[in-house]
C-alpha cells in the first residue's frame, strides 16, 4: 500500500529545517565563504565604479603613458595614458554583467524547454532532445564565437552568444530533474487529486528543480566571464574605448616586454572572479545536496 503524501508539503524543495541546515553546512565551508567574498568585492566594486575616486576609464594622460604604477596611477596606465586601475573597477562591469546576463539568458531559455521534455516525454522529448546534442556538438566557446561573429561586435550581441552557447547545459538539467521529480510520490498524489499540467509544473515540478539549476548558474557565470573575456580578446564582445578585461589583454600583448602590468592585472581579475564563482557553486552544490538533510 503507498503511502499518501501531502502534495503542497512535498512542493518546497526547501523546508525551514532543511533550509537552515543547507545555511549551517554553507558557512562552514571555508572555500565556500572564500568565493562568496571574492564575488562580493567584485560586485560591490562594479556597482561603486561610478563614485569611486578614480580617473574617468578614457581619460588620457599624454605625459604618462605606460608608466609604472605609482601613487597616482596604482596599476600604471595603458598605451595611451589612461588609468589602468579605473579601467580595471570599470571593465568589471562588463564582465560581471555579461556573465550574469548570459547565464539569466540560457535559464529562460532553457529551462523551460528542459522540463516539457522531461515532462511530456515522447516525441517532444525526441525532438528537444535532438535539437539539444545538435548544440552540444559544437565546443561551447567554439559556438559562441561563430554566434557572436554572425551577431556582430558588440557587448550585447556576446551576452546572447554565450548565453544561447550555454542554454543546452541548462536543458539537459531540467530535462533530468524533471525526469527524476516525475516519480515522486507526491506528483501521484497531485494527479489523484486533479492537478492540471500548469499547476503540476507551476507548483511541484519547478520548485524542486530551482536548487540544482541555482548551483549550475553559479558555475556557468564563471565559465561566461571567461567567454566574454575572449570574445573580447578577438575583437567580438565590449568595443574600444569602453574598457573590458579581455580587450585589456589583447592591447597588453603588445607591451608584454615595456609594461607587463597592462596584462597582469585584467589577467589576475578574471582568475579571481572565475575561481570566486567556482568556489561559491562548489559551497552551494554541497550545501543544497538533499542527500545530506
Amino acid at each position: 500500500m503507498t503511502a499518501v503524501v501531502d502534495p503542497q508539503v512535498a512542493a518546497d524543495p526547501l523546508p525551514p529545517r532543511r533550509r537552515n541546515r543547507a545555511w549551517e553546512k554553507f558557512r562552514r565551508s571555508p572555500s565556500a565563504l572564500l568565493g562568496g567574498v571574492i564575488v562580493l568585492f567584485f560586485l560591490i566594486v562594479a556597482l561603486l565604479a561610478p563614485v569611486l575616486p578614480v580617473p574617468g576609464p578614457a581619460e588620457t594622460d599624454w605625459g604618462a603613458v605606460r608608466k609604472a604604477p605609482t601613487w597616482a596611477h596604482p596599476f600604471g596606465t595603458d598605451e595611451i595614458g589612461r588609468d589602468v586601475l579605473s579601467r580595471m573597477i570599470w571593465g568589471a562591469q562588463a564582465s560581471l554583467l555579461a556573465g550574469v546576463v548570459s547565464v539569466l539568458i540560457a535559464v529562460f531559455l532553457g529551462m523551460p524547454l528542459g522540463m516539457l521534455a522531461g515532462y511530456m516525454r515522447g516525441w517532444t522529448d525526441a525532438v528537444i532532445s535532438r535539437f539539444t546534442e545538435a548544440l552540444l556538438a559544437a565546443p561551447f566557446l567554439i559556438l559562441a564565437i561563430a554566434l557572436a561573429a554572425f551577431l556582430g561586435p558588440s557587448l550585447t550581441n556576446a551576452m546572447i552568444a554565450i548565453g544561447l552557447s550555454a542554454m543546452p547545459v541548462f536543458i539537459r538539467l531540467a530535462r533530468a530533474q524533471t525526469l527524476i521529480v516525475m516519480t515522486e510520490d507526491y506528483v501521484e498524489s497531485a494527479r489523484a487529486v486533479g492537478i492540471g499540467h500548469v499547476g503540476m509544473i507551476g507548483r511541484y515540478i519547478l520548485p524542486n528543480i530551482v536548487p540544482p539549476i541555482i548551483v549550475q548558474s553559479t558555475l556557468t557565470i564563471a565559465t561566461a566571464v571567461i567567454a566574454e573575456a575572449s570574445l573580447s580578446f578577438l575583437g567580438l564582445g565590449q568595443q574600444p574605448p569602453a574598457p573590458s578585461w579581455g580587450a585589456m589583454l589583447n592591447t597588453a600583448k603588445n607591451f608584454l616586454d615595456q609594461a607587463p602590468w597592462m596584462a597582469l592585472y585584467p589577467g589576475v581579475a578574471i582568475f579571481l572572479v572565475v575561481l570566486g564563482f567556482n568556489l561559491l557553486g562548489d559551497g552551494l552544490r554541497d550545501a543544497l545536496d538533499p542527500r545530506d538533510h
